[in-house]
């Protein structure tokens, strides 16, 4: 007879480390390890990781505690009501914090964020940061290539639609949640639908509603058809998923865009019923010294995936060149008559 205290104890042994890696998904009709459904990839880990921590991936649990347990402050403090006596003036801007994004008057308010998401764990190891390699934690060096090619682009500008980020302009997501890599964009739409073929894998993609498609067993097509989110072909290796992307855009890219020499490898697990590992290296000689490799968790959420319907209402656009414009006439209006000017 097992005495109740070491079944107990078995039963934690089995649900560790141990158990998850002898996790086997359960299988599609076409036998392959079935990824299927919604998940989330939000999290509070930063991509980059702050300087305090070194050469640390992982947390303590004491760390981990105190940070997670201040964003919960946080997000409770962001969930609190307006006063209904508030006026405008009340309401200061110190409240968006860092982010510049959420407060009472701010951009969005916590009712459209990623409140609930907390550190990325495996194993039971809270990490410091998405990035594991670089040891530190941070981006490589650019290439002087790079750094040359960068001097030369005017990112953020108004001369029109195309100096404006991705996201501004309705084509891919803000940041990097479109892929490849696929990594959370900090705010909130870091949800992803997995639908899976005998000769396909796709992402359905909550920002900016993407459709990636990985098609399996399959050769990338030529190298001068440079398509949004590249060309992605796939394999499995047994539970995993491996996804190899080419002919990215320039435009498109970790920190400022790739070069023609970009290739994005992905391995996506299914380690537990509710939980996937997506590992990810960016390997761009043309743009840093070094490949980044980084670790995210994609864990199950409720669906559906509701449209991102970026253009509804994108008066922004509109506005930061109408309001560019304006400014430029306000500016020649004011500088004093040339000499030329003057005699007529």
């Amino acid at each position: 007879m097992v005495r109740p205290g070491l079944l107990a104890v078995a039963l934690a042994a089995l649900s560790g480390p141990a158990a998850a890696a002898d996790y086997k998904a359960p299988r599609t009709a076409h036998g392959q390890p079935d990824l299927q459904g919604v998940w989330s990839n939000a999290t509070i880990t930063p991509l980059t990781r702050p300087a305090a921590f070194g050469d640390r991936l992982v947390l303590t649990p004491a760390e981990a505690a105190a940070i997670e347990n201040a964003n919960a402050e946080k997000v409770a403090r962001a969930d609190a009501p307006t006063p209904p006596e508030a006026k405008v003036t009340d309401l200061k801007n110190a409240d968006c914090g860092p982010d510049g994004i959420s407060g009472l008057n701010c951009g969005y308010n916590q009712g459209w964020k990623d409140s609930e998401a907390n550190l990325i764990e495996f194993n039971g190891e809270k990490r410091t940061s998405i990035l594991i390699s670089p040891a530190n934690g941070q981006f490589p060096p650019l290439t002087r290539e790079a750094m040359e090619r960068r001097r030369g682009r005017t990112f953020g500008g108004a001369d029109g639609p195309e100096a404006r980020g991705l996201g501004e302009r309705c084509i891919l997501s803000f940041g990097s949640s479109a892929g490849p890599p696929m990594l959370p964009n900090g705010y909130y739409n870091n949800v992803y639908e997995i639908v899976q073929t005998k000769d396909a894998v796709l992402f359905q993609v909550e920002m900016v509603h993407d459709t990636r498609i990985v098609r399996l067993n399959a050769q990338h097509h030529p190298s001068n058809l440079r398509t949004w989110m590249g060309d992605s072909i796939g394999r499995w290796e047994g539970e995993t998923l491996v996804i190899e992307t080419i002919n990215l855009r320039p435009e498109q890219g970790l920190r400022g865009g790739s070069s023609d020499k970009v290739k994005v490898t992905e391995w996506l697990t299914r380690i537990g019923p509710n939980k996937i590992r997506y590992k990810f290296t960016v390997d761009d000689p043309g743009a840093y010294t070094a490949p980044i490799s980084g670790e995210v968790a994609f864990n199950a959420t409720k669906g559906p995936v509701y449209e991102y319907a970026c253009h509804e209402g994108n008066y922004a656009m509109e506005g930061i060149l109408a309001g560019a414009r304006e400014a430029e006439k306000t500016a020649k209006a004011a500088a004093p008559a040339t000499a030329d000017e003057g005699s007529n």
